[in-house]
């Protein structure tokens, strides 16, 4: 997701564009998976008791395979995976380094917020595109599992602990923030909000626009709702 500007899909014809659009996603959802895998890997090593490093293990190598299958469906389309990653590294890697967890429990709350948000957004994305590339976001952002983990696990660590909670509470608003923020960055960077989600129309995309991010936010207020934090 580097600031620097791309020629815009919309001055090549639809097929054309249309390809341009998948190669983006998938570029920019690769490298997400890869940087996931890596920050999953090294959370597994400040993992409290060794039940908790397993599990997390386990979700740095959910992760990876999710890497591999964006890969080899860039690779289907005749697109090096670096290459097609290589546009979002810096924006990712700078999101990552605004967004440095300062413990574990931050960690699981990173994991819990930005990766959801993400998630939610790729699948936006996706349902204005083919049958294909729908079916590919869907099993790489399926997230039930992961997800059934982080609340069991932050939800034992909450109770009972008022001040983990409103520490964890904030972390939650500044994640949600962030990853909002980079969401919109990549939609306007890419085309893809103008293209997918909005319309010719004056003003159309600016409130096609606003519903999604209207529908992003509701939904990570019902996910803190579940931890009994405040969005």
């Amino acid at each position: 997701m580097s600031t620097e500007q791309q020629p815009s899909p919309l001055a090549a014809g639809p097929e054309e564009a249309h390809r341009q659009y998948v190669i983006d996603l998938y570029g920019v959802m690769a490298y997400g998976e890869l940087s996931a895998f890596e920050r999953f890997s090294s959370d597994a090593r400040f993992s409290p008791t060794l039940r908790d490093r397993a599990e997390i293990g386990r979700l740095a190598v959910t992760e990876f395979e999710h890497f591999e299958l964006v890969s080899a469906e860039l690779a289907r389309m005749g697109v090096d995976v670096q290459a097609a990653m290589a546009p979002f590294q810096a924006s990712i890697d700078a999101f990552h380094e605004r967004t440095r967890p300062g413990d574990w429990y931050e960690s699981l709350m990173k994991a819990y917020v930005a990766d959801s948000v993400s998630g939610d957004f790729y699948r936006a994305i996706a349902s204005r595109l083919d049958p294909q590339t729908r079916a590919v976001v869907a099993r790489i952002k399926e997230n039930d599992g992961q997800l059934a983990l982080l609340t069991t696990r932050l939800s034992q660590a909450l109770e009972g602990n008022e001040r983990l909670a409103s520490r964890l509470a904030l972390w939650g608003r500044r994640l949600v923030g962030e990853a909002l923020t980079q969401a919109q960055r990549i939609g306007i960077e890419r085309a893809f909000l103008g293209a997918l989600l909005g319309f010719d129309e004056p003003g159309a995309q600016e409130t096609v626009t606003a519903e999604l991010f209207a529908d992003l936010t509701r939904n990570h207020s019902r996910r803190m709702n579940a931890l009994g934090l405040t969005a």
